[in-house]
């Protein structure tokens, strides 16, 4: 297991300046976030460190040139949109990108894109279920043809008031997991797991581990931290942003130790990918740059550079 990072957090960057970055910071891989260009609609969103719209085979060649000469590899391509939005226009335009963002991996040899699997968040999960058969279904089958994994991400994505109840991303839990990959078996569908989102859904963070071994095809390294005295005041069906904290690694309530070495145990040879989120050091790209060498010196003695 080798250490990257997500590109999210340095959006002012070009690919190019990424990947200094992190050969300057002693990063093995950089996830790189491809969304349309264009305002985010959303924090750590809308980030587009390549443009999956205009790429072809010379310009892949350029990047996997400069990826050899930085030594610093690609581990994913990563988009986070809604494909099951209520809103049909949007979900349309999700589908579309995601495929382009499979095309893109394929045609870089890295055939792996990162993302989530949506939700419309005024509709329960057995309300869902339809919607994401009928568009996973077809998705998983072009990204066989492409020989292209997907990796969902385990986030909730539920904050906010719009977000609310139900969040907008199925894959929450063990057991929605279950009956994902039983319902769609495709080997092209498997997990981008992040521990820090179940550590405040009250769910062991390494336990699934084991059984969803054979699904786990990125791992995301982020941190959460419960305050209790909040919780206390305001219980778990409130707003989850009243009572955690996104954290990075090592300062918040993961056994990083425990956890790696349970994907040692699994057989994971992935990278593990800083996911910064932590408020604290959003403030400059001085701050952010220090989040990544800090996260990197806490992980560093259980996983290599």
């Amino acid at each position: 297991m080798t250490l990257g990072f997500n590109t999210a957090i340095v959006p002012e960057l070009a690919l190019m300046e990424v990947l200094d970055l992190a050969a300057e910071l002693g990063y093995s891989h950089v996830e790189v976030m491809c969304w349309p260009p264009g305002k985010a609609e959303r924090r750590y969103a809308g980030v587009t460190h390549l443009d999956v719209e205009s790429i072809n085979a010379t310009r892949a060649a350029e990047i996997q040139t400069l990826c050899a000469r930085k030594n610093v590899a690609i581990s994913a391509l990563g988009y986070y949109p809604n494909p099951l939005s209520p809103d049909a226009e949007e979900a349309k335009r999700a589908v579309g990108h995601l495929r382009k963002v499979i095309e893109a991996s394929a045609l870089l040899g890295i055939n792996l894109v990162t993302t989530f699997v949506g939700r419309d968040p005024q509709a329960t999960v057995e309300a869902n279920w339809p919607r994401f058969l009928e568009t996973w279904g077809p998705l998983l089958e072009f990204a066989e043809s492409q020989g292209v994994r997907v990796g969902i991400e385990n986030c909730p994505m539920l904050f906010t008031a719009d977000e609310w109840p139900g969040g907008k991303n199925l894959a929450v839990s063990p057991e929605i997991w279950r009956a994902m990959f039983t319902d769609l078996p495709s080997p092209s569908f498997g997990l981008n797991y992040d521990p820090s989102h179940l550590v405040w859904l009250g769910i062991d963070p390494i336990a699934p581990l084991y059984e969803f071994k054979d699904r786990i095809y990125h791992v995301h390294a982020k941190d959460a931290r419960i305050d209790r005295d909040k919780l206390n005041r305001h219980g778990i069906l409130a707003y989850p942003n009243l009572w955690h904290t996104p954290k990075l690694p090592g300062m918040g309530e993961i056994r990083w130790g425990a956890f790696v070495a349970a994907l040692a145990e699994i057989g994971y040879q992935g990278p593990i990918v800083v996911e910064v989120e932590d408020r604290a050091y959003e403030r400059s790209f001085e701050a952010r740059r220090d989040s990544l060498i800090i996260s990197r010196r806490a992980l560093l003695p259980y996983v290599a550079g």
